[in-house]
């Protein structure tokens, strides 16, 4: 009896297989469970990355914008230039800058003085040539009897030049000189205006002793230059041999000085 109770207790096999399973509220819930979890993170997920690229933009435009505006705020030398290196720009603009009123250099240029004598031929000794002061050019320095004098001392650079020449003579009966064996020397000479009794100092000698054919036109120059501190109230001048010789075109022969200047004189 209890054996046949506990039979129809349990099901058959057929109802097993047909009837509903037992626990089917349980089975059914599972999986719809994870996928909603697993959703949930994703859309967690999605979010917090969003939200980390708004944050990152707003930042990077707030820093931009703060940057534009302390910029613009800034005066235009500040932002090219540290203030230590302006500051250098403009004492050197400051240095460089030259003065309103620029100084006169003193400068002398002479032609040599015409007419020359080509008939004293005898005269073999060194005379001092005589300059042109009216078609000369005289800034700041004198000239009187040959002598170019110095108003202001200082550092100059004195130059000089002759021209010797000769041709024959059209007239028959003008005896014609011997000029076979000419010395044309040419001498430049400092004369200090605290030593008058002394003898002038040379500064500079150069020349030839030239062998010229009479028959024909014949022609040499001679040209010096060099630098030398002059004191105020200094002269300099020129003697030469055989100055019957001497070319009086004033392209020729020439005479003159010119005071090197500093940077503030030629600025």
């Amino acid at each position: 009896m209890a054996a046949n109770e506990y039979r129809s207790y349990l099901r058959n096999h057929f109802e097993m297989e047909t009837g509903q399973p037992r626990f089917h509220a349980a089975q059914s819930t599972a999986p719809t469970y994870r996928s909603f979890i697993f959703g949930t993170l994703a859309v967690i997920g999605l979010l917090q990355v969003a939200s980390s690229v708004a944050i990152l933009l707003h930042l990077t435009g707030y820093l931009r914008e703060v940057d534009i505006s302390s910029t613009q705020q800034k005066p235009l030398e500040e932002i090219r230039t540290e203030p230590y290196l302006a500051d250098a720009l403009k004492d050197q603009r400051k240095r460089t800058k030259c003065p309103k009123k620029r100084e006169v250099i003193p400068e002398a240029h002479l032609p040599i003085r015409g007419p020359i004598d080509f008939s004293n031929t005898e005269d073999q000794k060194t005379v001092m040539i005589h300059w042109s002061n009216e078609y000369g050019r005289l800034k700041k320095i004198k000239y009187n009897d040959g002598r170019i004098l110095v108003e202001k001392g200082g550092l100059y650079y004195v130059y000089a030049k002759t021209c010797f020449r000769h041709y024959l003579q059209s007239a028959a009966d003008v005896k014609q000189p011997d000029v076979s064996n000419a010395q044309l020397i040419q001498y430049v000479y400092h004369e200090k205006h605290t030593q008058s009794t002394i003898k002038p100092i040379l500064l500079m000698k150069s020349g030839s002793t030239m062998r010229w054919d009479d028959k024909h036109y014949n022609m040499y120059c001679v040209q010096q230059g060099r630098g030398i501190h002059l004191s105020q109230g200094d002269g300099i001048f020129v003697n030469v041999s055989n100055s019957w010789l001497l070319d009086p075109e004033p392209e020729g022969s020439y005479f003159g000085a010119l005071k090197l200047g500093t940077s503030n004189e030629l600025c």
